[in-house]
């Protein structure tokens, strides 16, 4: 509970944010007992203050070179702030689920600085459950800050205010096999850039046979919508309209999406039998030689490689087919509403070091490599200017992969757009499209995207 004796001088700004969303759950020893509390609200902690941050998403123990860095870095951010407690909580598989993190907001029982992916905005507003730290975000607090895609930033703004931080981002392209490509007689260093070419592909590599597929797809758990989705932008289209409200994606270009999907499950044979697929399936199957491709961002390399037993140089990646555009994503943190104005500012502090500091946290690469860790992913990629230059000669001088293997995805950049709004319930209905066509060998394109379409109308006019 809040103590009664806090000596902060609150502003309007942060009793608003008391009263909306209660007290904050570790602010006891937080709420300002140092100089820092009285300070300009834009300018850095005082290292004087005395603070206490749960924050999510700290490495598991079955993950230890990963945590060893983050105690590294929590030991090194101390010898600035001394009396800035981090307590990090950490979570077997990803950082987020849907459902457990749904659950968090509505309870209110997220961490003080709590893990985010960049379409959970709305559904955080929705349940008033974070603070808007635009005052707080200056170059004084986030020195790079300037260097930060635009873009990703406005990922995290509604209304021009500032909720979150970004942690690292993504844009989707084509990954592949390339030992199955090499098998099937394909070219590696030349990934399909269209959708004809992917399914020409897709045949020569299931023709292998032993089981392999040559193209795999999600259709489950939202996932098949998100693919939906992203093979719409590379084909120039979209799933909604333009000011968010209205469902776009009943048009030729999504029965293009549908009915090419389908035409590889039933008539080409090569996508396999067993769909309703979810995240982690594809890249088990790839990952033991029987899938040759996928629609993926490059960090399921990584998901590959550490927990899956792969090996780096078994993989590339090429654009998006179609190549108009490409869904971009990623995530973030975000301070808890309620938070006094001293825990938002050890919260920023903790991360500019951790997180958007060149060389820093995240971006030492040097470190990482000795760590045996992933360098050479072109993942994180929020940096502009001289600063991505100097960071991308970074991850090169200190590869463990070959980054070769990613030169397609690398010289063919494609434009990034954003998720659409209501992006996990527009997901969750396009599900039933990609389950539709890939488990239904009659299934009627027209009705699975009209229906679809009345669903998301529905979702949208939500908002």
């Amino acid at each position: 509970m809040r103590s009664t004796s806090v000596k902060v001088v609150v502003t309007a700004f942060a009793l608003a944010s008391l009263a909306a969303c209660g007290t904050s759950s570790s602010d006891d020893d937080g709420g300002g007992t140092g100089a820092g509390s009285k300070a300009d609200i834009s300018a850095p902690l005082d290292p004087k203050t005395k603070v206490s941050l749960t924050i999510d998403c700290m490495p598991p123990k079955a993950k230890a070179a990963e945590r060893r860095q983050w105690n590294e870095d929590v030991k090194a951010f101390n010898k600035k702030y001394p009396n800035v407690t981090i307590d990090g909580k950490s979570t077997a598989g990803q950082c987020e689920e849907p459902a457990r993190f749904t659950a968090a907001l509505k309870a209110k029982s997220q961490p003080d600085v709590f893990y985010t992916y960049f379409t959970d905005l709305q559904q955080v507003l929705d349940n008033n459950c974070a603070e808007d730290i635009t005052p707080y975000v200056t170059k004084k607090t986030v020195p790079a800050l300037d260097s930060i895609d635009p873009n990703v930033l406005a990922a995290l703004k509604k209304d021009s205010k500032l909720y979150g931080l970004p942690t690292s981002n993504y844009t989707m392209g084509l990954l592949i096999n390339r030992k199955l490509f090499k098998q099937a007689g394909l070219d590696p260093d030349k990934p399909p850039t269209t959708w004809a070419e992917v399914r020409t592909a897709a045949k020569k590599i299931a023709g292998l046979g032993n089981g392999i597929s040559g193209y795999g797809e999600y259709s489950a758990e939202n996932t098949g919508g998100w693919h939906f989705t992203a093979t719409m932008y590379g084909l120039g289209g979209d799933v909604v309209t333009p000011d968010g409200k209205k469902a776009a994606f009943n048009d030729a270009t999504g029965k293009q999406v549908a009915k090419q999907l389908h035409d590889m499950r039933w008539k080409d044979n090569s996508m396999g039998k067993t769909q309703l697929l979810k995240w982690g399936d594809l890249q088990k199957q790839i990952a033991s030689d029987k899938l040759g491709m996928f629609l993926a961002a490059p960090d399921d390399v990584t998901y590959m490689v550490q927990q899956l037993g792969a090996d780096y140089a078994n993989f590339g990646m090429g654009p998006i087919p179609g190549g108009k555009a490409t869904l971009f994503g990623g995530n973030d943190y975000m301070i808890k509403k309620g938070s006094s104005p001293d825990k938002i500012k050890a919260a920023i502090a903790w991360l500019n070091f951790k997180t958007l500091t060149p060389a820093k946290g995240q971006f030492d690469w040097p470190r990482t490599k000795e760590d045996k860790l992933p360098v050479g992913l072109p993942q994180p990629n929020f940096f502009t200017g001289t600063v991505k230059t100097d960071d991308l000669q970074s991850r090169t001088d200190n590869a463990t992969m070959p980054v070769r293997n990613f030169e397609p995805f690398m010289a063919n950049p494609v434009r990034g757009k954003a998720e659409p709004p209501k992006a996990q319930e527009v997901y969750k209905v396009l599900d039933n499209v990609m389950s539709g066509v890939l488990t239904n060998k009659n299934a009627d394109v027209d009705k699975l995207l009209s229906s679809a379409e009345q669903q998301v109308n529905q979702v949208l006019a939500n908002q």
